[in-house]
C-alpha cells in the first residue's frame, strides 16, 4: 500500500484509575487495525490536561472515579471535543444511567464483565467518527468552493463591466465597439476555459499564448513564430491578465501592425533570468518579448489608447511586473517582465 494510503493509528484516551482494568482493556483492543495508541489518564487533572492537548479519536472512560464521576467526564468531553466519540467502560452502569449517558452524548457503553464487546464497539465508533469527519471535510470544501466561486464571479463581472464602459468610451462607432468588446470578452472566456481544464489551479504560459492566439490564426498561422521558453506556470489571475494582454497585442497587430499586410510576422519568446530586488534579495523574473517584423512603419501614438492602458495596468497590478512598448520603424516591440512563480498561493498571500 502506498505510504500516503496508510491509515494513521487512532489515538484513544483511556480514563481509568485501575491499572489492572486498564491492562485488561488494552488486551481486548489488541487486533484492531491499525493498532491504536492508548494514552491513559488516572485523575481529573490528567484528564483535563489530555482534553486540552486534544488530538484524540476516541475516549474510553470508567464511570466510577476517585475524584470525579464519569458523567462529569462526559460533559467535559462534550464541551471541549464534541466530535470525539465517548464510550463508557464500567462495571456499575445501570440501565437508567446508561440511557441518561446516551442523552448527554455518549456513543456506547461496555460492561467490564463483558469486555468481549469492547473491540467491536471501539471499531464501530472509530468508523463512524471517520465517516463524520469525512462528511465535515466535504462540507467545508463545498463551502470553500462556493465562496471562491462567488468571489471569482464578482471579480469577473466587475471586469466585464469595466471593459464594456472603457471599450465604449474608446470606440469610434458601434461596429468597432462590438468587434473590440467581443474580442476582449472572448479572450476572457478562453482564459477561463483553460483554467477550468486545470481545475482552476495553474496554466502554462505556452498554453495561455496558444489559446489566446487561436482565433487570430486563420490564414495567419505561419506568420506567428513562438519560441517556447522554459515552463512558466501561472495562477488564475496571472493567466487571465496575460490572455487579455496578448489579445490586445494581436488585435492591434491585425489592425495597424505586422498582421495588417501580407508580409509581416510576429515573434514571441520568453526566458527566465535572475533578478536582485531592491531589498537585496535574490529572485527570478520572466522576460517575455512580443516583436513585430515586416509590417508598416509605426510611430508612437499621440494619445495612449485603452488597449495600451489595459496592457500596462494588467501587467503592473495583476502580475506585479512591467510592460514597455517600443515603436520601432520595423514594428512594435513589447517587453514584459514579471516575477517568476505566480502561483495561486503567491497571488493570494
Amino acid at each position: 500500500m502506498p505510504s500516503d494510503m496508510i491509515e494513521e493509528r487512532p489515538r484513544i484516551l483511556l480514563l481509568e484509575d485501575s491499572p489492572l482494568d486498564a491492562e485488561l482493556i488494552r488486551e481486548h483492543l489488541e487486533g484492531i487495525s491499525p493498532e491504536p495508541t492508548i494514552i491513559r489518564a488516572e485523575t481529573r487533572a490528567d484528564y483535563m490536561m489530555a482534553l486540552d492537548a486534544r488530538g484524540f479519536d476516541l475516549i474510553l472512560s470508567d464511570f466510577s472515579l476517585p475524584d470525579f464521576d464519569g458523567m462529569t467526564a462526559l460533559e467535559m468531553a462534550s464541551e471541549q471535543v464534541p466530535d470525539v466519540p465517548f464510550i463508557f467502560v464500567s462495571g456499575v452502569l445501570g440501565e437508567e444511567v446508561a440511557i441518561e449517558s446516551f442523552r448527554r452524548g455518549a456513543t456506547d457503553y461496555v460492561l467490564k464483565q463483558r469486555l468481549i464487546r469492547l473491540r467491536a464497539a471501539v471499531e464501530r465508533a472509530l468508523a463512524e467518527a471517520r465517516e463524520k469527519a469525512a462528511l465535515r471535510r466535504a462540507q467545508q470544501q463545498k463551502e470553500l468552493l462556493v465562496r471562491e466561486l462567488s468571489h471569482r464571479v464578482k471579480n469577473t463581472m466587475a471586469m466585464v463591466m469595466s471593459l464594456v464602459r472603457r471599450t465604449a468610451r474608446n470606440s469610434a462607432d458601434v461596429d468597432s465597439y462590438v468587434v473590440n468588446l467581443l474580442g476582449r470578452l472572448r479572450a476572457m472566456a478562453d482564459a477561463h476555459a483553460l483554467l477550468f481544464e486545470t481545475n482552476w489551479s495553474e496554466a502554462e504560459l505556452a498554453d495561455v499564448i496558444s489559446r489566446t492566439l487561436a482565433p487570430h490564426l486563420q490564414g495567419r498561422g505561419a506568420r506567428f513564430e513562438i519560441d517556447n521558453g522554459p515552463s512558466v506556470r501561472l495562477g488564475p489571475k496571472a493567466a487571465l491578465a496575460l490572455s487579455m494582454v496578448f489579445n490586445e497585442l494581436t488585435t492591434n497587430a491585425v489592425k495597424y501592425g505586422a498582421l495588417s499586410n501580407e508580409t509581416g510576422r510576429v515573434v514571441i519568446g520568453w526566458c527566465i533570468e535572475p533578478k536582485t530586488a531592491e531589498d537585496g534579495s535574490e529572485g527570478r523574473e520572466v522576460l517575455l518579448r512580443w516583436r513585430e517584423i515586416g509590417g508598416p512603419s509605426v510611430t508612437q501614438p499621440a494619445d495612449e489608447g485603452f488597449g495600451t492602458t489595459l496592457i500596462q495596468r494588467s501587467i503592473q497590478y495583476e502580475l506585479q511586473g512591467d510592460a514597455q512598448m517600443a515603436y520601432e520603424p520595423n514594428g512594435l516591440i513589447c517587453m514584459i517582465s514579471f516575477p517568476f512563480g505566480l502561483t495561486e498561493d503567491a497571488e493570494t498571500a
